[in-house]
């Protein structure tokens, strides 16, 4: 009796300290450096980790609107980056948390929708007229509010079902809004809905819209980053690779889910602000069944495993979308993204990201100098 006391003991004890190495890793202390000089200990590592790729794509970045014309630097680079937020959501859930929802448009969409009603348009006897501000406060939280509501409805099932339970909701609110004509004013939707004017800043304007988009993108991109390294991040990776395990760890799985369903909505909320601000109307086409696939073949074409993947598919989307009509007809450009979205899943599933890294790693490997290294070693 005693010896299975205690080798139950044992047994609490064990899975104690393996929860608390998950939750909050343990640290050693560094008899090496004093304890001040830590924070430029973690600021030479993050300076360390910058590549020079790194720097090129954030000076471009910057320096596109200036080089651009109104129009690349309106209709493609905000346009991608805001699409490129709402496929970063996607990404998000796919990625890291083991859940595909064709749901993100239409969480974008009920944040637009919110947006108009709250704030003002061209039906002023539906929307209310709030001041701007307000207006996007409450249509983000609640369109973070029902992207928490959907997870907490699909994160009971799996796989394809969990698939067929965020398109059904996709598709029933693309109909509550067609149909409805007292809230959400039917098939016409509200038009006339600008971004607002701020410190004497137009963001009507191309150039200062896009550094608006620009910074909301960065923002988004650099939170998941953190968010995937955080202890929410890794338990949610770990419920991704066995759900099991990490219950029986004493991980609450389903409030994890929902937590990734509503930092997802957040994000899809947001970029579904800058992109009604962008097209400056919302309808239901804007939430078809069409609008939710795109945001699917964006997210998979950058790479799912890639926070930074959305924003590549969406600059390839938006480029295609533009520019595919100078080969083809208009009404065969899903035929082009079709064959995109086929040749990039056929030769690389990890996306355009995938395939970049396949061929970094077949140079690196037939570079003669790298060869020599390893011999020399």
């Amino acid at each position: 009796m005693n010896s299975s006391a205690a080798a139950a003991e044992a047994a609490r004890g064990g899975r104690a300290v393996r929860n608390a190495v998950l939750v909050h890793p343990v640290s050693t202390p560094s008899t090496s450096a004093p304890a001040p000089s830590q924070p430029w200990s973690r600021w030479r590592a993050m300076l360390r980790a910058i590549k020079w790729r790194h720097i090129l794509v954030t000076l471009f970045v910057f320096a596109y609107p200036f080089v651009a014309t109104p129009f690349f630097t309106f209709q493609i680079g905000a346009q991608s980056l805001a699409l490129g937020l709402i496929a970063l959501s996607l990404t998000f859930l796919g990625g890291y948390g083991g859940m595909v929802s064709l749901a993100q448009m239409t969480v974008a969409g009920f944040a637009a929708y919110m947006l108009a009603i709250f704030g003002t348009s061209s039906n002023a006897v539906i929307s209310l007229g709030w001041p701007w501000w307000l207006a996007l406060v409450v249509a983000i939280s609640l369109a973070t509010l029902f992207a928490a509501a959907l997870g907490w409805l699909s994160v009971r099932t799996e796989g394809i079902y969990t698939i067929m339970i965020t398109l059904a909701v996709g598709v029933a609110f693309f109909y509550l809004a067609q149909q409805n004509y007292t809230l959400f004013n039917g098939f016409q939707g509200f038009s006339k809905i600008a971004p607002p004017t701020l410190l004497e800043v137009n963001f009507r304007d191309p150039v200062p819209f896009y550094f608006l988009v620009l910074a909301c993108a960065m923002a988004g991109y650099f939170f998941v980053k953190h968010l995937i390294r955080a202890p929410f991040g890794i338990a949610l990776q770990g419920i991704r690779d066995n759900p099991r395990r990490m219950q029986a760890l004493g991980f609450n799985v389903t409030a994890h889910r929902v937590g990734a369903y509503a930092v997802a909505g957040f994000l899809a909320a947001v970029g579904g602000v800058l992109m009604v601000w962008y097209n400056g109307r919302i309808s239901p086409g804007t939430v078809g069944t069409g609008a939710m696939i795109n945001i699917l073949i964006i997210a998979v074409l950058g790479g799912m495993k890639h926070p930074i993947g959305g924003f590549i598919g969406a600059i390839v989307f938006v480029l295609l979308q533009n520019f595919a009509i100078d080969l083809v007809d208009r009404e065969r450009f899903n035929l082009v993204i079709g064959g995109v979205f086929l040749a990039i899943v056929l030769f690389s599933p990890d996306g355009l990201l995938g395939l970049w890294q396949g061929l970094r790693n077949r140079v690196g490997n037939a570079s003669p100098n790298r060869g020599a290294g390893r011999i020399h070693r």
